[in-house]
């Protein structure tokens, strides 16, 4: 696996990309880092490049700066530029996928196609579910106490977790910058959106793949709002799929369907 570090203002930025091939750029939740999303993708490498920075304010990419959909897009436009990343796939899980939607509403043409993985997001006109902001409040109400007492506290966080879920949580999260949590958390809980409402997703046009969320901080009512409004939606459900598989055949079939697309346009030019 290849480390990239690159500048943005004042934010150093992580990433880690494995594989050659087309590019496939994905992106982890809160209070997480690249590695929470590796086995969703890692089995692609021998097909793709694979690409999974820290987010500003997640990882190694520290950051206790106020944070906006606009900046954490901008991050990964200016991250394709500084790998030299024409165009790739993106896709996101949970809040994740507010970043990968917002991203390519601001530059879809940089886009194959995009990938939302159990999004948390249903716009600004619909908000929060009253048990999201619930659920948020709650996790902001700790995380938001490691300035002051320090990292140990997201161990709350984690304490109803399965064991071998928690432990790892921890591994990831106990090298996280307290300033940044804090950031990363409020941000979160201030329930900023990534879009303003069903119409602009509608303005979606490249294939887009939705893996649907089905609990109280990835709601079913919240997938329906992208299943509705993006006009090219395959929709699989949360469980009794291969998801790795699925994100595989989506990003293949987007690769045909571009080829053939290339050809067409060719054939015209003769």
């Amino acid at each position: 696996m290849r480390e990239t570090w690159l500048t943005n203002g004042s934010v150093r930025l992580f990433a880690v990309e494995d594989g050659e091939g087309p590019a496939l750029v994905f992106l982890h939740g809160g209070l997480a880092n690249h590695q929470a999303v590796l086995p969703l993708v890692q089995p692609l490498t021998d097909r793709y490049r694979v690409i999974t920075p820290d987010l500003r304010g997640s990882g190694r990419s520290w950051s206790s700066e106020p944070m906006t959909f606009d900046r954490l897009a901008d991050d990964i436009l200016q991250l394709l530029d500084h790998l030299a990343v024409e165009n790739a796939f993106i896709g996101g899980v949970s809040s994740g996928s507010g970043t990968a939607v917002h991203f390519v509403l601001r530059h879809p043409e940089r886009v194959h196609g995009l990938v939302v993985v159990k999004p948390v997001y249903a716009g600004s006109d619909i908000g929060y579910t009253r048990g999201q902001a619930a659920a948020f409040a709650a996790m902001d109400s700790v995380a938001s106490r490691a300035s002051v007492e320090g990292i140990d506290v997201l161990r709350q966080l984690f304490a109803r977790l399965p064991d071998g879920i928690r432990q790892r949580a921890w591994q990831i999260a106990s090298r996280f910058d307290a300033g940044s949590v804090v950031a990363t958390s409020r941000f979160i809980a201030s329930g900023a959106q990534p879009f303003s409402s069903s119409r602009e997703l509608q303005s979606i046009r490249v294939p887009t793949l939705l893996v649907r969320g089905d609990d109280a901080q990835h709601p079913a009512e919240v997938s329906d709002v992208y299943a509705a409004s993006i006009t090219d939606c395959t929709v699989v459900p949360p469980t009794g799929v291969d998801t790795v598989r699925t994100i595989r055949d989506f990003c293949d079939a987007g690769l045909t369907a571009l080829g053939s697309t290339r050809r067409k346009a060719r054939g015209g030019r003769r």
